[in-house]
């Protein structure tokens, strides 16, 4: 069967792949389409296979959202440049859609969830990585599903997102906290859910760092002095604790005043916790020229 242009076109918007990958798949599998195409997927899979050690810190999250539903999913390329990149936003974009609509509940789940397009998650993935020529994974997932106001955001760099599940108030305040955890990344909602271990390390070191004077004050007055000084550290890590970033109190205080109340909050950054490879290009270049 002749191999025209227009079907190398066909398997290339189909599947992603290089045109002369498409026209060798083709020629292999004697102008059947379908082969070729499933013959190309399998070849993505492997290169998905050689490239999953390879370091993927950059990337990008995708939103997705329906009412009171929605979902924040992390997934991860080598290089900004591939971040940016239309395709991998598209990518991250349809991914998010799937994950909201299949109701997965982790990233693993979410593997086998479909896309608009027919494929699962996973196949999906294979082609990406065999159009971008990198490690490309997905590694979180956070949701909320609430009967509430659900307060989504992510800025505009796709490095930083926010879901907020506010009880009463309006959608309005909930987007302008998901804006405040963004910025100020507190590590907990409320002063209780503050571990207690954090608490007692605090009080070891603002005794420590107390002068031989102020210890030697009277037990109450010196318990008094630390409270205040772990109450100040609280306050700077929990949410409710801290200044609104939309105005000039506490967000407690704007939340109670709404009438409201901040069940919890999913904060993500894009490659948190993942070593990055530092590369030095001087020494490689070094290192290449005494070969």
């Amino acid at each position: 069967m002749e191999i025209t242009a227009s079907l190398v076109k066909e398997l290339r918007e189909r599947t992603g792949a290089g045109m002369m990958e498409c026209k060798k798949a083709l020629t292999e599998a004697g102008g059947d389409i379908n082969a070729a195409a499933e013959a190309l997927r399998k070849s993505g899979a492997a290169k998905a296979d050689k490239k999953a050690d390879r370091v993927a810190a950059e990337g990008r999250l995708g939103l997705a959202q329906d009412g009171g539903k929605a979902v924040l999913v992390e997934i991860n390329s080598e290089t900004d440049f591939v971040a940016n990149d239309v395709n991998f936003k598209n990518f991250v974009d349809s991914v998010a859609a799937a994950a909201l609509a299949s109701g997965a509940v982790d990233a693993e789940a979410l593997k086998t969830a479909k896309l608009a397009s027919g494929e699962t998650v996973e196949e999906a993935r294979a082609t990406a990585i065999q159009k971008l020529g990198e490690n490309i994974q997905i590694r979180r997932l956070v949701k909320v599903d609430t009967t509430g106001n659900v307060g989504a955001y992510v800025h505009t760099n796709g490095k930083v997102g926010v879901l907020v599940d506010l009880i009463g108030g309006d959608v309005e305040l909930a987007r302008g906290l998901a804006m405040h955890v963004a910025a100020l990344k507190p590590p907990h909602n409320k002063a209780a859910d503050v571990p207690a271990e954090f608490v007692e390390k605090e009080k070891e070191i603002e005794l420590a760092k107390m002068s031989e004077k102020d210890k030697s004050k009277p037990a109450d007055i010196l318990e008094k002095i630390i409270a205040g000084k772990i109450n100040k550290i609280v306050s700077e890590v929990t949410l409710y604790g801290q200044t609104y970033v939309l105005g000039d109190t506490t967000v407690e205080q704007v939340v109670k005043a709404a009438g409201a109340d901040v069940a919890g909050f999913q904060l993500l950054v894009v490659g948190e916790g993942i070593e990055k490879v530092v590369e030095d290009y001087a020494a490689e270049v070094a290192k290449a020229m005494q070969v």
